[in-house]
């Protein structure tokens, strides 16, 4: 169903994978929008490689959502910060493409543990994950990408 990747020899593993989607902070949620349009919007996320499932929080309207709700068919991209090597102007970066199926939690009990995870991903304590929950539960929406298929690849630009 999913296509090989072109540049096997580019591919990366897929604990690598894993690795840049636990370290990194943003990646891009790709829909199909409006029209037919591709729809891409830069999202934080919290990634539990355990249940291969990547978890979103935003607004419970918008573009994103009325998108998924015609088709929840997605992917997401993300990217590490990459090197450079010394004295030379070439980044080596490797980014990891996830496609999958969008679902919409919307179970108090499975929500809000959820969005204590991504809150502590990026907060600096737990006191400010409360109160931010506290504020915005009634405004948020939280979606979970179960990922079918993943490949990372090793991208030297020149």
């Amino acid at each position: 169903m999913f296509r090989q990747m072109r540049r096997f020899k580019q591919q990366v593993s897929d604990d690598v994978c894993k690795n840049i989607l636990q370290e990194e902070k943003r990646g891009v949620l790709s829909v199909l929008g409006d029209d037919g349009y591709p729809y891409g919007i830069v999202l934080d996320y919290y990634y539990d490689a355990d249940k291969s499932k990547i978890y979103f929080h935003g607004a419970k309207e918008g573009h994103k959502i009325d998108s998924l709700k015609k088709c929840n068919k997605c992917s997401f991209v993300v990217m590490n910060k990459g090197y450079k090597e010394d004295n030379s102007w070439i980044w080596h970066i490797t980014s990891v493409v996830c496609f999958g199926k969008i679902r919409f939690v919307n179970d108090k009990d499975e929500f809000v543990p959820l969005l204590r995870k991504i809150g502590n991903k990026y907060y600096p304590n737990k006191e400010e994950v409360e109160k931010e929950i506290e504020e915005t539960i009634n405004r948020v929406q939280i979606l979970e990408l179960n990922i079918e298929h993943m490949t990372g690849k090793l991208v030297k630009e020149s």
